[in-house]
């Protein structure tokens, strides 16, 4: 389930329309994309694995718990990254929902950006099982229409990617790009730290981190792979996957393809903005000692969609990833990654130290 849910917050604003693909992956060439997919697989698995451990032996289940413990009173510069994060794939989503509704049905834009609105206002209105049901159904749906995806874009046009990748051979700056990438979606790991409480252990942590990075970047690779056969030209398209969908034609799985990116970015969505819930509703208990209701969840998300949403509409698909994500990932690695490398490792040891030191006493007395 953690795993499921890094992925379910990753692949809305991170490859659900090949947006990102085409930014951060091909434009270091086929090569090179597929040097930094590898190498953004590798960070999540470590750092999930690492945010996991954390979170679990010092039992912080909601990103306000967990950055108080790592960061002290620093706390808030994670939840204001947060925040920024929130309003900026949320405005992401809606643009792409607002994409596809237009290039499926002719529908204006804000068509689509309300429809997804209001599907994550219904999800998140009903707390963390609704959440969890939702990450569990439509894994299944996705991982099954990007299996059906990769077949028919490799029947069609399979002949093609190997020619991709002999003509462009150069791979520099994957690094760099592959680390930005990552650097965005880790998020993911503190927005699905409710998810957590299911673990019993530490070995269940590191199992669960380790394997976050291929779930999480395995829809990226298939979608990665049958782009290259048209590269350089699918870069520039503003939904890449509704560039190979009308290269496949097959007017029936261009539909169900569609619907399944929506699928997508209606649960990255909803893991977003539960986050915020589920932090509003912690504080909420310590004051008045019970839970939010249902409608005062929905009222949230409402407020909080309607403002990102005319962000979508101000500034549009290509210009929020081609810029918003980058300063955004480096925001991130500044007040997460860096902090969990040290001050997360050196309170795992301390607290190690700690706990063999009581057991030696316990032995002696």
């Amino acid at each position: 389930m953690p795993g499921l849910g890094v992925k379910a917050v990753v692949i809305g604003g991170g490859y659900a329309t090949g947006r990102e693909l085409a930014e951060f992956f091909l434009s270091n060439g086929p090569w090179g994309g597929l040097y930094a997919i590898l190498f953004a697989s590798l960070l999540f698995s470590a750092i999930c694995a690492l945010t996991f451990v954390l979170a679990r032996r010092f039992q912080t289940f909601d990103y306000k718990s967990f950055f108080k413990r790592l960061l002290g009173p620093a706390w808030r510069l994670f939840e204001f990254a947060y925040l920024l994060f929130v309003v900026l794939i949320l405005a992401v989503y809606g643009a792409a929902a607002g994409a596809i509704g237009n290039a499926v049905f002719g529908a204006p834009e804000w068509a689509g950006t309300v429809a997804l609105m209001a599907g994550i206002a219904a999800v998140v209105a009903f707390g963390n099982k609704a959440v969890e049901r939702l990450f569990r159904d439509v894994s299944y749906y996705l991982y099954g229409v990007y299996a059906l995806f990769i077949v028919l874009a490799l029947w069609k046009f399979g002949d093609r990617v190997p020619g991709g990748f002999e003509a462009f051979p150069q791979s520099s700056g994957w690094a760099l790009s592959g680390l930005t990438y990552f650097g965005y979606n880790i998020v993911g790991a503190v927005v699905i730290l409710p998810v957590l409480r299911h673990l019993t252990s530490d070995r269940d942590a590191v199992i669960a981190g380790v394997i976050s990075g291929p779930l999480t970047m395995l829809p990226a690779l298939l979608f990665f792979v049958p782009m290259v056969a048209f590269y350089p030209d699918v870069q520039s398209a503003t939904l890449p996957s509704d560039y190979l969908l009308g290269r496949i034609g097959i007017p029936a799985f261009h539909l169900l393809f569609q619907a399944m990116i929506f699928s997508a970015l209606l649960e990255s969505g909803t893991s977003s903005v539960h986050a915020i819930n589920e932090r509003i509703d912690h504080a909420w208990k310590a004051r008045r000692g019970h839970a939010l209701s249902h409608r005062a969840r929905l009222a949230i998300a409402l407020v909080l969609l309607v403002g990102c949403m005319f962000v979508a509409s101000r500034f549009g698909l290509v210009a929020l990833i081609a810029n918003g994500y980058r300063a955004l990932a480096y925001i991130l690695l500044a007040v997460y990654v860096v902090p969990l490398l040290t001050i997360g490792v050196w309170q795992l040891r301390r607290r190690e130290a700690t706990s063999s030191s009581s057991s030696s006493v316990g032995e002696s007395e």
